[in-house]
């Protein structure tokens, strides 16, 4: 990118019409800092991603002459990156006292300049298997319709078809078309309340969530059906996950999932099965190797104990040691461990953070990294981290390469690998 730009402040009329300003430039907040955004920091705005306005929430760009800060009286607008990029800078906005609680989403600065948007998120992943633009919502659809009249008793297949016709799930829409990566979500409970939980929210939480949450518990031939189905249509590269944003805690469901598993590879399944899980059950994961388990993606907002007890609010397990056990078991049962790391800008990205995760990497030797980005009203959750992040931002590409340094073993991405065998 070219490093003189300079995009133009976004803002939204009460209508709803985006506009650029013609004498504001585009600002980003990390943590408490209202700052332009690097240079390194700026991408295209890509296919698949969405503008959005902020209600209740004033948009603030940067006036160049002055060397001011200027908030407008219009609404706000940020960005919701497609899936593979990762957010370096958070919309910069000014809250108004009755402002609505925004919904379970990662509010990217965004910005226009040279005929074009542009955001503050960098891309940490080349596989576009959430990528659907160029695929006709019809070809989804008959997919999903397909599954339904196939395997009518199978209530799984049902409750995904359904997933992909209703919620758009992107898992479920890959799903239905016969490509990489099939979920299998199994667990109606939860050992912990995390803030952000895509599929249960109380009625004091202030924002609903987005998905409806599984209502029964699939048998095991209901769950190796679809294994084989997916086994036969993804010849080259095929990956079976357990933990969905449909469900809880999939640990929960540690005997269904070994069953299942066993069962798979018995009849000669073959690809790599995984577990996104918050690896709080230590004792399920030797049986689950000894099945036929290749990974775990184990889910994280922080290595700091409290911030991590702070969002996820565990109810059935201690916190960060019952993770750290579950990593070493799985480690010590030949399993590949991920971290489904959420990367929040100012917070994340903080000299303490950055420490306490550069330790939690090489003690226990992750093997890989997904940046994914925390959905949360943001102001919600730098009220929730500030008793435990002090210090300023040293922005995304600084930290990539400081953890990179200190971990040189461990790769980045957004999604869960394929392993080969």
């Amino acid at each position: 990118m070219p490093p003189k730009i300079r995009p133009s402040l976004l803002y939204a009329d009460k209508d709803g019409k985006i506009y650029d300003h013609p004498g504001l430039s585009m600002l980003t907040r990390r943590g408490d800092e209202f700052a332009q955004p690097r240079p390194d920091d700026l991408t295209p705005l890509p296919p698949g991603s969405d503008l959005f306005l902020l209600p209740g929430r004033r948009a603030v760009g940067f006036d160049e002459e002055t060397g001011e800060a200027i908030e407008l009286e219009e609404n706000a607008v940020a960005a919701f990156v497609c899936p593979g990029y990762t957010v370096t800078g958070i919309a910069a906005y000014d809250t108004d006292e009755d402002a609505p609680m925004l919904s379970l989403a990662a509010f990217a600065a965004v910005g226009y300049a040279n005929g074009k948007f542009w955001v503050a998120a960098k891309k940490v992943d080349e596989d576009r298997r959430q990528v659907f633009d160029h695929i006709p919502n019809s070809r989804i659809e008959s997919g999903a319709q397909k599954l339904l009249r196939t395997y009518p008793d199978n209530r799984l297949l049902g409750h995904l078809a359904r997933c992909a016709l209703t919620f758009c799930c992107p898992a479920a829409k890959n799903l239905a078309l016969g490509r990489y990566e099939a979920p299998l979500p199994t667990s109606q409970t939860c050992n912990a309340r995390c803030i952000g939980c895509i599929s249960y929210q109380p009625e004091d939480s202030g924002f609903e969530s987005p998905q409806n949450r599984i209502t029964f518990r699939p048998t095991p031939h209901e769950v190796t059906e679809i294994m084989a189905l997916h086994n036969k249509r993804e010849k080259k590269r095929p990956v079976y996950s357990f933990g969905q944003g449909c469900e809880g805690e999939p640990l929960t469901e540690a005997k269904l999932l070994t069953q299942s598993i066993q069962m798979f590879r018995d009849a000669g399944g073959t690809g790599t099965v995984n577990i996104n899980t918050n690896a709080s059950r230590t004792e399920t994961i030797e049986p689950l190797a000894k099945a036929g388990l290749d990974s775990i993606r184990v889910s994280m907002n922080s290595a700091n104990p409290s911030l991590y007890k702070a969002y996820y609010r565990p109810k059935g397990y201690e916190g960060l040691e019952n993770v750290k056990d579950t990593i070493r078991e799985a480690k010590k049962n030949g399993i590949f461990v991920s971290l489904n790391y959420f990367f929040f800008p100012g917070v994340s990205d903080t000299e303490s953070e950055l420490g306490m995760l550069q330790d939690f990497v090489t003690d226990l030797k992750v093997d890989f990294i997904q940046l994914r980005n925390l959905n949360l009203d943001p102001e919600l959750y730098l009220n929730l981290a500030a008793p435990y992040v002090p210090g300023p931002s040293m922005g995304f590409k600084n930290f990539k390469r400081r953890l990179k340094k200190a971990a040189p073993w461990v790769n980045f991405g957004y999604f869960n690998p394929f392993l080969e065998k």
